[in-house]
């Protein structure tokens, strides 16, 4: 079985696999990371890790880790099954290289757009000879909320709310409106454009916002709100491969 550590700047991810079938998925804090880690040990017996972290590694979670056999730290280094065309790769979040491993393993030999909706919107595109070339980054709705709130004197900072899609009668829904469809507007746009330039663009929407937002976006697109856990037990599978030949 495999423990897959996703580690963000608020709070963590476990996941269980079997192969590449997700068993379990865990998101819990700190405080609560200790009982979790020990009910992970009931139940399944893990063999393999991988840990994406762009935060500190919890004490508790390194005593859990130093029992199991194989562990991958992802980073720049980490062995991938793509070609990565990044100008700069030394630069690129572990996240995205997860997202990208996810792209050409469930969908090889096609070009695809993954757009991770979170605390910023990534797009990621891959070509059919899974070469990575990059895409673009933006603010995601939450940031954008907190923006007008931050960089303004009266504007309020509103909680993101599943609001109605009509013009703004009113301050707080003129926000709404403003944030919601600019978001929307903005990644029907990128996918317009990335299709330009490459037929058959698959395109994969996952994130934090994944539901919020596949709900509202016309083109046809595959919402997986697990992606980048895939991705990273994908890329631990990759590996595992390689240390046993």
């Amino acid at each position: 079985m495999n423990l897959i550590v996703d580690i963000g700047n608020t709070r963590i991810k476990l996941a269980v696999f079997k192969l590449n079938k997700l068993e379990e998925l865990f998101i819990v804090t700190e405080e609560t990371l200790e009982k979790t880690l020990k009910n992970i040990s009931k139940q399944y017996k893990i063999n393999n890790a991988i840990i994406s972290s762009v935060a500190e590694i919890p004490d508790e979670l390194k005593k859990y880790i130093e029992n199991i056999s194989t562990i991958i730290h992802l980073d720049q280094k980490t062995k991938v099954p793509f070609f990565n065309r990044y100008e700069t790769p030394e630069t690129l979040g572990v996240d995205r290289i997860a997202l990208v491993v996810a792209a050409v393993t469930q969908f090889s030999n096609q070009n695809i757009l993954v757009i991770d909706a979170g605390s910023c919107i990534t797009y990621d595109l891959v070509s059919s000879k899974n070469e990575y070339f990059g895409g673009a980054i933006s603010p995601g709705l939450e940031m954008r909320l907190k923006a007008l709130n931050t960089f303004t004197d009266k504007l309020p900072l509103l909680p993101l709310l599943d609001a109605e899609n009509s013009i703004g009668n009113n301050t707080k829904n003129s926000i709404y409106f403003g944030v919601i469809n600019g978001v929307i507007a903005e990644i029907e746009g990128f996918i317009s454009y990335f299709e330009k330039e490459n037929k058959k663009l698959t395109v994969v929407l996952t994130g934090g916002d994944t539901i919020f937002l596949a709900k509202r976006l016309k083109n046809s697109i595959f919402a997986n709100s697990n992606f980048l856990l895939e991705g990273l037990n994908s890329i631990l599978e990759y590996n595992l491969k390689i240390i046993n030949e």
